[in-house]
């Protein structure tokens, strides 16, 4: 398998995890998704990132499609539970949670790379109050807990990771540690990670 990527993308850095966490072979290569006839455009119509390339040259895009996809590919661990309908559903749903972070987070980045006269201050105030609301949510249902469902690691975890990491990145100034406590320390045992520290080696600083 192959993955198209790009080292600052949230998005990335989640299906990075997932295929590091269980083991998989794959091969990672950077690939801009603007690059005119780049490779990411000749797979995936909608030339986004990250794309999953087959082995036979199959693309699968989207980040949650490709997380379930390489789940079922072997059970060492499963990181989206299969048996019980409700454990499952809340991992998707941190999932979800997770990846409205990233996307309001970048929402807010390429509003805010407009001249200063032109930004919508009402869109930078409605993505910006979205953040501050998953944030809530997420020190709330995490509390005490080691692990964001049950008792190992899950998808839920690797996309919340992932969110955190892209702020830290794009938005140093929200202060995320400092506002919530208990989710900063939570992050800091899971940004210790062998596979997160490795998806980390190569990308822009962010910490």
């Amino acid at each position: 398998m192959k993955l198209l990527g790009s080292d600052t993308s949230p998005y990335t850095r989640k299906v990075r995890l997932v295929l590091i966490e269980k083991r998989l072979p794959h091969a990672y290569v950077v690939s801009p998704p603007r690059e005119p006839g780049g490779a990411v455009q000749q797979a995936n119509p909608l030339a986004r990132i990250p794309t999953l390339l087959l082995d036979d040259g199959t693309p699968v895009f989207d980040s949650p499609v490709i997380c379930e996809y390489l789940d079922a590919l072997n059970d060492d661990p499963v990181l989206i539970p299969r048996a019980d309908a409700m454990a499952r559903m809340r991992v998707r749903r941190w999932e979800a949670l997770a990846d409205g972070i990233m996307d309001s987070a970048v929402a807010v980045r390429v509003e805010s790379q407009r001249l200063a006269e032109k930004q919508d201050p009402g869109l930078l105030a409605l993505h910006g109050n979205a953040i501050d609301r998953a944030l809530s949510l997420a020190t709330s249902q995490l509390g005490a807990r080691t692990w964001c469902e049950g008792s190992s690691l899950t998808l839920a975890d690797l996309a919340l990771t992932s969110a955190l990491l892209y702020l830290d990145l794009r938005q140093p100034e929200r202060d995320w540690r400092g506002l919530h406590p208990a989710l900063a320390n939570w992050a800091a045992r899971l940004m210790d990670r062998e596979s997160v520290e490795s998806t980390l080696a190569s990308a822009p600083q962010h910490r």
